[in-house]
Order: structure tokens, then sequence, then C-alpha cells
């Protein structure tokens, strides 16, 4: 069960017409909630996308896409993976 409340949501995966999300609210607890893909905001419908959702009596009641949260999301993700591709030097 999913508390009622604001969460920060990124689809995780997409398989079939289902969306599996990673749900996190403001104190850090994390929660996971599979929908239709069709209740999702079309602008979001992708792996990756960040969403503001609103949960009220276990139902999703509001899903907004977020897309400069999906930027900084993918652009930090990009850094990490360009910090890890760097060869060591040889001074190391």
């Amino acid at each position: 069960m999913i508390p009622d409340g604001t969460y920060t949501a990124v689809i995780d995966e997409i398989e079939d017409s289902l969306a599996r999300l990673e749900l996190e609210a403001a104190d850090g607890e994390l929660y996971e909630l599979v929908l239709d893909v069709a209740e999702l905001p079309a602008a979001g419908r992708e792996t990756g996308s960040v969403l503001t959702i609103e949960c009220t009596d276990d139902e999703v009641t509001d899903a907004k896409y977020d897309p400069d949260g999906t930027e900084r999301r993918s652009e930090a993700a990009q850094d990490r993976f360009d910090r890890l591709s760097q060869r060591p030097s040889d001074d190391q």
C-alpha cells in the first residue's frame, strides 16, 4: 500500500502496456507502482522519465511529466558513465 501523498517517480521499465515506477516520498521512503502506460502523461511514457505522482487511497489521482527532472537525471547518469569509462592514468 502506498500512503496518500505526492511522490517523485521514475519509470524503471515499460513492458507491453505496463509501466513499473519507482516512487520516492519527500522523507526518502521508496515504493514501487505498476500502472497501465495509458495512465501516464503522453510526453513521459519512456523508461527514465521523471514524473510527479499524487496518490490517494492507493490510486494515482494525478501524474505530471517533469522534463527538467528527466534531463537532470539523464545528465547525471551520463556523467557517471563517463567517469566510469575513463581509463585510470598511469600515475595511479
